[in-house]
């Protein structure tokens, strides 16, 4: 079965599975590429092609081997084809997740989804939900939270989770922040394409946090550590939503 990426699996403000302790470096990393290629394939493979309309945390399945499945289509829309750059659409989706040039104007792009993404990766190296209540006001909007630090490349190590307690390469880091940052850029024409930021997050995971103690076993002698490619996701992947671990 699956289970919920996000909602309801908080432990002490930290995101993780149910029962499970919290989400390693390279889990993250193993989940932001999934599903980065899942919209790849409703960008580029799928035609006419998919906007997606709804990416956040709640909608990402996670199967047993932390494979991330696109869940809940409701809101998708055909995308533009032709000459057309967009579609006019009332403007849906869910507070904090929507591309601040699609509520303004009702003109969804596939940009629009690349916004949304941005932000699922920043909770993901975070370890924060796009909105908290229970924590200070000036920490409640993890989008103006984070502003600060994303303005400061010295500062980026502060929007890593607590909980990975350090355990991450710094430079890996410092590559998905930048990601996330040209994903939440207010204007669309300078956010990247889905497939560029598939790529840039294959680099990542091709640089694997390794632990000291991992370093002198069997399993790492012969060869650096990588990451294999997780397939494109396709829609109605068969996941299924286990509602019991979400609660």
């Amino acid at each position: 079965g699956c289970y919920l990426l996000f909602r309801g699996m908080e432990v002490r403000g930290q995101y993780v599975p149910h029962g499970k302790p919290p989400l390693d470096w390279n889990t993250r990393v193993k989940i932001a590429v999934g599903v980065a290629e899942g919209l790849s394939y409703l960008h580029n493979v799928a035609d006419p092609p998919i906007i997606y309309r709804d990416m956040k945390a709640a909608n990402i399945l996670l199967d047993e081997d932390f494979s991330p499945k696109l869940s809940d289509f409701g809101l998708a829309k055909v995308g533009p084809v032709g000459d057309r750059t967009h579609v006019s659409t009332r403007v849906m989706g869910t507070y904090g997740y929507c591309a601040p040039d699609y509520v303004v104007s009702g003109k969804l792009t596939m940009k629009s989804d690349i916004y949304s993404f941005g932000v699922l990766l920043l909770e993901l190296i975070t370890g924060r939900r796009i909105y908290d209540a229970s924590r200070p006001k000036p920490e409640q909007s993890l989008l103006t939270w984070s502003r600060p630090f994303m303005h400061d490349k010295r500062k980026f190590h502060r929007l890593a989770d607590p909980a990975l307690r350090g355990s991450y390469p710094p430079s890996a880091l410092n590559q998905l922040v930048v990601i996330s940052i040209m994903c939440l850029q207010d204007q669309p024409h300078v956010r990247p394409i889905i497939a560029d930021v598939a790529i840039g997050l294959n680099h990542v995971a091709s640089q694997p946090y390794v632990s000291l103690a991992s370093l002198g076993s069997p399993a790492h002698s012969g060869g650096s550590p990588h990451y294999a490619r997780t397939p494109s996701r396709r829609r109605g992947s068969g996941s299924r939503r286990v509602s019991q671990h979400a609660s």
